[in-house]
């Protein structure tokens, strides 16, 4: 005799393949926190001031300075700012909405939400003063770069993603051309981008860890669901 009691429909959710990148982002993300955390130590013991190494680039930067690269310069600037990072963010978001990845959509504003609520106030707080020669952004706001932070959250986030060599170098020539753009304007000293780099890597890598191993979780939850036996 068989039982005509209703059958729980199983959650319709994709299974996961344990992924091996995911031991290497913890590791790199747990390097890079403590990266920052001593690069933060050694600007404290000096009262914020510029390293030696921040001066001679610094001075390197004006010293090379013309119209061509001001104006290549200025390009990440203006594409790595508070509107265009709003319109990337929504843009991305919205693509990966559309074609209904949602675990993609989260990854991604949930990476720059916190690299941004990281950063923003850091700054307020260490308030860091900028070389005299920048000219871009004169708040004392220097450390870290949240330029930097942003483009290294966004260049990490997209290759662990989408698994293609092309978007990791598309990455790595947006970040370069960032770092540099940031210091030809002396908008931030050589250490502040160096920090932005180093959050942006940790932030990337430890959403990314957190959220793979919660959709993990979630899978292997719903694959264990059984249905009655008849």
């Amino acid at each position: 005799m068989t039982s005509d009691a209703p059958v729980a429909p199983v959650p319709d959710v994709e299974p996961v393949e344990p992924d091996s990148r995911r031991m290497i982002t913890l590791v790199v993300g747990i390097a890079a926190t403590v990266g920052f955390a001593i690069l933060r130590y050694v600007i404290t013991l000096d009262d914020e001031k510029p390293l030696g190494i921040d001066v001679w680039w610094n001075d390197l930067m004006v010293q090379s300075r013309n119209d061509f690269w001001l104006v290549m310069a200025w390009i990440p600037g203006w594409g790595g700012g508070i509107l265009g990072m709003i319109i990337t963010a929504i843009i991305i978001t919205g693509l990966f909405l559309l074609r209904r990845r949602w675990w993609d959509a989260a990854h991604f504003a949930i990476a720059l939400v916190v690299v941004v609520g990281i950063g923003a106030p850091m700054s307020y707080l260490v308030a860091r003063v900028r070389p005299e020669s920048s000219l871009a952004e004169k708040v004392a706001t220097s450390f870290p770069s949240g330029h930097t932070a942003v483009a290294v959250t966004v260049a990490i986030t997209l290759g662990l993603i989408f698994r293609r060599w092309w978007v990791w170098l598309l990455g790595v020539v947006w970040v370069v051309w960032m770092v540099w753009a940031r210091t030809y304007l002396s908008a931030h000293w050589l250490s502040d981008v160096l920090a932005g780099l180093l959050e942006g890597i940790a932030v990337a890598t430890l959403v990314w860890y957190a959220l793979e191993a919660i959709r993990d979780s979630r899978a292997r939850k719903h694959q264990g669901v059984t249905l009655p036996s008849p």
